[in-house]
């Protein structure tokens, strides 16, 4: 997470992060969890990152470091961290992950050169800022990135069932996203390409096996729905509760 706390206005939110694992069991229970985590962030690192392992990446608002975790297991050596909040940063420490240390997401921008990373990742945390800033932040990443650079978001999914479940899990979010209006945001941002993509279940044993399948067996229910009111087939729609957007410098 990061804001800086030089205007008063953000005060709020220096004194949540300065206790954010203290204050919310889910973050002290993701970080707890790595391993659970493994499947799907292996995923994301093997579809989404270049093959070539030399690339220079950076997850802001990183958390307690669970990506950089992921990256740095599969070999990528020059992926790091940054996250404005010190229990964050101290977790990561604790749970061994190298690669994280405590900053701002808004200064580390500023203080990065032009064209000096090949991925650059923002994982749940977008839909924390208010447009504005959101639309700053674009521009700064797309600033930094290399050409053919990517740009990989995990997003609350506003047309989700339960929708309102990651868009209230925590205090300090402001709103969520579609597949449309992330899309948008991100063209009208000069990034040239942006690809988005289900959160489907991993399948990598018998227990995630079967929520795969139930999850298929649930979409088509879900996809019938969305034709019997719209007459749309649904074949591209999105609905799981968070989504990743992948965009391309």
């Amino acid at each position: 997470m990061s804001e800086s706390s030089s205007n008063p206005a953000t005060d709020w939110r220096r004194r949540v992060l300065q206790r954010y694992v203290s204050t919310h069991g889910a973050v002290s229970d993701a970080a707890a969890n790595l391993d659970r985590r493994r499947p799907f962030l292996d995923k994301l690192i093997a579809e989404h990152f270049p093959t070539n392992r030399t690339i220079t990446g950076i997850d802001l608002g990183c958390g307690h470091g669970a990506v950089v975790w992921a990256a740095r297991r599969a070999g990528y050596a020059n992926f790091i961290g940054v996250d404005a909040s010190p229990e964050q940063v101290a977790m990561s420490k604790t749970l061994g992950i190298e690669g994280v240390r405590e900053g701002d997401l808004m200064a580390e921008l500023a203080n990065t050169p032009d064209a000096t990373y090949d991925v650059v990742v923002l994982f749940d945390l977008y839909h924390y800022f208010d447009p504005a800033t959101q639309m700053k932040l674009a521009d700064e990443v797309r600033r930094v990135l290399k050409p053919g650079g990517r740009w990989i978001l995990h997003l609350p999914n506003g047309e989700a069932l339960f929708a309102g479940r990651v868009r209230y899990w925590d205090f300090m979010a402001t709103g969520s996203f579609t597949r449309k209006s992330i899309e948008q945001l991100l063209l009208v941002c000069d990034f040239r390409d942006v690809r988005c993509y289900e959160d489907k279940p991993v399948a990598h044993g018998l227990k995630s096996s079967v929520r795969a399948v139930l999850w298929a067996v649930l979409r088509a229910g879900l996809r019938l729905a969305l034709a019997a009111e719209t007459g749309e087939t649904g074949r591209d729609a999105i609905f799981s509760q968070t989504f990743l957007a992948v965009a391309t410098k």
